[in-house]
């Protein structure tokens, strides 16, 4: 997937990665019904398959849950990374 979109122009790049951090930012099950809505058909075959792929991908564990769904244990002092809403 990489290699494909670092093959894209900047400008297909931004939408692409704009569309994927939508996808990542919902279940599942919600990202196979956007993908299948016809929501994305600006994109070339080429850009829906890098959704596609992305989509795949497992989420990150909610704050506060580490990846073996055990919650984590409780550090005041520490920060975490929270992303950028997409734009």
């Amino acid at each position: 997937m990489g290699q494909r979109f670092n093959s894209l122009p900047m400008d297909r790049k931004h939408a692409v990665r704009s569309a994927i951090e939508s996808l990542r930012a919902m279940p599942p099950a919600a990202r196979e019904r956007e993908i299948q809505s016809g929501r994305f058909s600006q994109f070339s075959p080429q850009e829906k398959q890098i959704l596609n792929d992305a989509a795949r991908l497992p989420l990150a564990p909610a704050p506060g849950e580490s990846p073996d769904n055990q919650p984590e244990p409780q550090n005041p002092g520490s920060q975490r990374y929270v992303p950028r809403p997409p734009r």
